[in-house]
Formats: C-alpha cells, structure tokens, sequence
C-alpha cells in the first residue's frame, strides 16, 4: 500500500531518532492515510485532507 496522499501528494518524510547520547539514526515520518469516499469514489488521502474537505 502506497503512503502518498492522492489529493495533496503529500508522503513519508525522513528525519533522525535521537537517543539519550545524542547519536543520530535514521527513521522515517508516515502520514495518517484512511481510505474515504469522497465525490462518490474511494481516495487514499491524509487526514488533514480529509479535514480540510469536511469544511468546505
């Protein structure tokens, strides 16, 4: 299953876990994806998309 949202494209960031010494390994950012029907057909989107689209 893909982590990209299909409205806003936005997807997995990367960044740093850092641990109590301070030293530095890689990890990743997911998004909160659900699968919602919005317009009549099913979308993989963000949950901030799917905020966003409820208040219009």
């Amino acid at each position: 299953m893909s982590k990209t949202c299909e409205i806003c494209g936005r997807g997995t960031k990367t960044g740093h876990s850092r641990s109590h010494s301070n030293i530095a390994t890689k990890r990743k950012f997911k998004i909160n994806i659900q699968t919602k029907k919005l317009d009549g057909k099913k979308v993989k989107a963000c949950t901030r998309c799917i905020r966003t689209k409820d208040k219009a």
